[in-house]
């Protein structure tokens, strides 16, 4: 019996999304449940799941078409043995689907890249479709062997027959075109726009980190064996964010026309840096949350958004953000806050420097911390107060556990 694959239903928030690259071919055994395509968004990538067993029998849409919700993709033939690939391949032209009858040209079907390779993420496959790259002929320089986007593009520049474009005659120098995805473009869309809207702002201040490090130090075996994860520095700034934010609720609000939303709760939205270019899941509730639950929920998320596996529900919503620029190196930085906010904290590098400490220079670990707020609702005076209340918090950390 034929089953037809159509495309899950988007959240009402989604207009389409793009269909990045087929995982399965024409004649291939599926199982049950396995992903069979990604579907991109502006936000997350989404898996098409095989509904039964059988057989990839036909593929009606291209890779790089947009899609909308209940699009006919494929066609399972349930319970059918593999054989060789036989089924359509969809047409390019028009709106990306073919007639059930036409028949693939086996020269395309060979020449498809290996997309499904496990080591390959959902940006890095992208790339290899595009320019037709095997994921055998690509050395993987992430963890484990992994693909990542920039592998896939190194390997594709070299693998170009295309002629280049040179900058000077005699020179020898090419530029290489890669079109942006489609949640590298929504994060350029969502930047300007935040710039464009809000009147943005942003104050500075730095933080004895040698209680924290030293709790850490104490404390960090035990945590780790009785919570199973590491004990590490956001979930103090999670916490010192939340007790600032209750302290300062207008940095918690945020504007929805001529008003002011003061949001009663506390969902803070974590960066994290991925191939496919920086996504912000949130921790729901951080104010009822333990250091372990932050922790892990950080872990759980920064696993999944790397694998491509972030549901629009995980990105949705939250009232403040934290970004972490020092994990790359980062000394010092104006963060741009993840709009309707109104505010983020940036993070920096941990920086061993001579201070003043009751009157004699010590070498302490510093950081410099940076809140980028809405001026037209945050005045300068909270933001300023808002930031030294975080800092209060982390010099002495007591102050989370005793809720002073």
């Amino acid at each position: 019996m034929s089953v037809q694959i159509r495309v899950p239903q988007l959240p009402e928030s989604v207009a389409d999304a793009t269909l990045v690259a087929w995982r399965k071919q024409p004649g291939q055994a599926v199982t049950r449940d396995e992903n069979l395509a990604d579907l991109e968004t502006d936000k997350v990538v989404l898996e098409v799941p095989a509904p039964a067993d059988g057989v990839l029998k036909e593929i009606k849409v291209a890779s790089g078409t947009t899609v909308k919700s209940g699009d006919l993709l494929a066609v399972i033939e349930e319970g059918a043995a593999a054989s060789a690939p036989a089924a359509s391949a969809p047409a390019a032209a028009g709106n990306g689907k073919a007639p059930a009858t036409a028949v693939a040209s086996p020269a395309v079907a060979t020449s498809r890249p290996a997309a499904d390779s496990s080591k390959a993420g959902p940006a890095a496959r992208r790339v290899m479709e595009q320019n037709q790259l095997s994921a055998g002929a690509i050395v993987g320089s992430a963890p484990g062997g992994r693909i990542t986007k920039t592998d896939a593009v190194a390997a594709a520049a070299a693998a170009s027959t295309k002629p280049a474009v040179p900058a000077a005659a005699g020179t020898g120098r090419t530029d290489q075109r890669v079109a942006m995805t489609r949640l590298r473009a929504r994060i350029a869309e969502r930047m300007v726009q935040a710039q464009a809207t809000q009147a943005l702002l942003t104050t500075f201040n730095e933080v004895d980190l040698t209680a924290v490090q030293e709790l850490r130090a104490r404390h960090k075996d035990s945590f780790e064996k009785k919570h199973g994860v590491k004990l590490g520095f956001m979930s103090f700034f999670v916490r010192a964010s939340v007790d600032a934010l209750k302290r300062f609720p207008v940095v918690n609000a945020s504007v929805e026309n001529a008003d002011i939303v003061y949001h009663e709760y506390f969902d803070i939205g974590v960066a994290v840096s991925t191939d496919r270019g920086l996504v912000v899941p949130i921790l729901r509730d951080a104010d009822a949350m333990s250091f372990a639950d932050i922790e892990k929920g950080i872990a759980d998320y920064a696993a999944r958004a790397r694998k491509g596996s972030l549901g629009l529900e995980d990105l949705t919503g939250g009232t403040f953000s934290i970004t972490n620029g020092g994990v790359f190196g980062s000394l010092m930085s104006t963060p741009i806050v993840n709009a309707p906010q109104s505010a983020i904290l940036g993070m920096h590098k941990i920086q061993d420097r001579p201070m003043v400490v009751d009157g004699q220079v010590k070498v302490r670990p510093m950081m410099y911390l940076a809140v980028t707020y809405d001026h037209r609702i945050i005045d300068g005076r909270d933001a300023v107060q808002f930031l030294v209340a975080i800092k209060d918090c982390l010099e002495d950390p007591g102050r989370l556990l005793l809720g002073v």
